[in-house]
């Protein structure tokens, strides 16, 4: 089971208001809405899918990270290997 089981309707359901976010944007796109405007949108698009990546984050280090512990150094290392990858990726511009 992955760490974000438990919350996958939530996860879902976020998932799907940002979708809905997507589409307006390209229906402002069509309109020819002012370019502020749909940057403004497009920001707030990114912080929801970056809400949603770091809980993400936080389900699969409060699960998967902290069983692996349970199973040794090695198992250990590579899910904090993992971790720190995904994070790189999160913030790298």
């Amino acid at each position: 089971m992955h760490g974000y089981s438990q919350n996958s309707d939530d996860i879902l359901a976020r998932l799907r208001r940002i979708e809905g976010q997507i589409r307006g944007l390209q229906r402002m796109i069509e309109e020819d809405r002012y370019c502020i405007d749909v940057l403004t949108q497009i920001s707030s698009a990114t912080k929801s899918l970056q809400s949603v990546a770091t809980g993400m984050l936080d389900d699969h280090v409060r699960h998967c990270v902290r069983d692996a512990i349970g199973q040794g150094e090695s198992a250990a290392d590579e899910k904090v290997d993992e971790a720190l990858e995904v994070i790189h990726r999160l913030i790298k511009r």
